[in-house]
């Protein structure tokens, strides 16, 4: 929404979704879908952004559309590629690599199924 304090100083008078929360976006869909992937396994995190690019802004009501997908997986690492779209139109896309640790406890763990559930995640991603 307009109102979301994202856009307080980004721009004034010309609101932009900025780059680094466009990032972040497309990193959060990428975890959810390694977690997916891992069947809770393990936990993705974040390790390099190789390459991103904002190709068209993003404006506040805008509904955003993320995509993920695994370009690899192995030797306790993985890369995605993510985009995000509006309107079927390409505003920004991105190479990510996570490291893959064992989740650091049961609570985590559980945390983590928690949020999946509150949020829709499919449960056969958790369960299968």
């Amino acid at each position: 929404p307009k109102e979301s304090t994202i856009f307080e100083g980004h721009f004034p008078g010309y609101p932009l979704m900025p780059g680094v929360l466009l990032i972040e976006s497309m990193a959060q869909a990428s975890g959810w879908l390694l977690l997916g992937l891992l069947k809770f396994e393990r936990m993705p995190i974040l390790a390099a952004v190789k390459e991103a690019k904002v190709r068209g802004s993003v404006f506040p009501e805008d509904l955003i559309s993320i995509e993920a997908s695994l370009a690899h997986e192995g030797s306790g690492y993985a890369m995605t590629e993510a985009k995000i779209l509006v309107g079927g139109k390409l505003r920004a896309n991105s190479t990510l690599t996570f490291t893959l640790i064992p989740f650091p406890n049961a609570d985590m763990r559980g945390h983590m199924e928690a949020m999946a559930k509150r949020i829709g995640f499919p449960h056969q991603a958790i369960t299968s």
